[in-house]
């Protein structure tokens, strides 16, 4: 804003490009100060928003600017809207959702959201620990959040007043160490040696996964299975993201992805480029799922 910002704006001429210093630098952007949205908004005549990673955060240049200027959805963001809203807005139906990752504590809105939503939830990563501990399941030396068992339950009970299947693992991979090519065990649920951690989903839970799959029309996935950073841990996200893929290229499945590790595990199973949609964002992405309005997204309908 200001000077040398200004009187480079004013000398343009059609065709050129000019490119500011990142607004991230100055504090009034993220506290969406107008004063500073006033000042930004005089160096242009419209305001396209193409950073949906970064439409959850009300700041000037994401969400102000929208107000002081004719606002427009560049492709990107337009490509991001209509991949979601075919994802949850009106899906083709039946609609399942892979859900994974570390914790529940991270996830409670977006579970408590997508019950609500799809037809069938699979839960994995060590979020499913916590959930098969709140069921009574014996889970030895697992990550999980103990402390939320109720709030397992809950959203559960709230499945099921929704006609939602929760689909939990039936068996698990298990290892007595976390690290690389540590050796690995397929035990059922009742057996899991007290002094063992569950990596992965099993070989029986997989082929639940895949059947979970053949079923849908539309796939919405945030969060691995397991362990999938570490070899032999990551093959029921690999067998689950290549199915759904070979599912998509078939067309028989809209598949939209979003989340830096689910990105990742695509990418280390070499298909990310055959979902239907991968998503750009993180925070974003999640808020969407968890049903929140995103500040930058709802400017631009006014």
């Amino acid at each position: 804003i200001g000077a040398p910002a200004a009187p480079a704006s004013a000398a343009m001429k059609a065709g050129d490009v000019l490119c500011l210093e990142n607004t991230r630098f100055q504090k009034a952007e993220q506290t969406n100060d107008p004063a500073f949205v006033a000042e930004l908004a005089k160096l242009g005549d419209i305001w396209v928003n193409d950073a949906f990673s970064a439409a959850h955060r009300a700041h000037a240049s994401t969400e102000g600017l929208g107000h002081k200027l004719p606002a427009y959805a560049g492709r990107t963001m337009q490509a991001e809207l209509d991949a979601l809203e075919k994802a949850l807005g009106s899906p083709v139906k039946p609609v399942i959702a892979i859900v994974g990752g570390a914790k529940v504590s991270t996830k409670i809105d977006l579970l408590e959201n997508l019950v609500t939503k799809v037809d069938a939830l699979v839960i994995g990563g060590g979020m499913a620990n916590t959930f098969l501990h709140a069921q009574g399941v014996q889970i030895g030396k697992s990550l999980a959040e103990k402390d939320l068992a109720a709030t397992a339950l809950r959203i559960m009970e709230k499945a099921e007043a929704s006609n939602c299947a929760i689909i939990l693992p039936v068996d698990a991979t298990v290892s007595y160490h976390f690290a690389a090519n540590s050796p690995s065990f397929a035990y059922g649920l009742d057996a899991i040696p007290p002094d063992s951690m569950i990596l992965d989903v099993g070989p029986q839970s997989t082929a639940r996964i895949h059947a979970a799959i053949d079923d849908a029309a539309t796939l919405v996935w945030n969060g691995p299975l397991g362990a999938f950073e570490l070899t032999p841990f990551d093959r029921g996200t690999m067998v689950a993201a290549k199915h759904a893929a070979e599912r998509t290229k078939a067309k028989k499945l809209i598949s939209v992805a979003g989340g830096g590790d689910t990105v990742a595990a695509l990418n280390q199973a070499g298909v990310a480029s055959d979902f239907s949609y991968v998503s750009t964002a993180g925070g974003a992405f999640l808020e969407w799922m968890e049903g929140k309005p995103l500040p930058g997204v709802e400017v631009l309908k006014v």
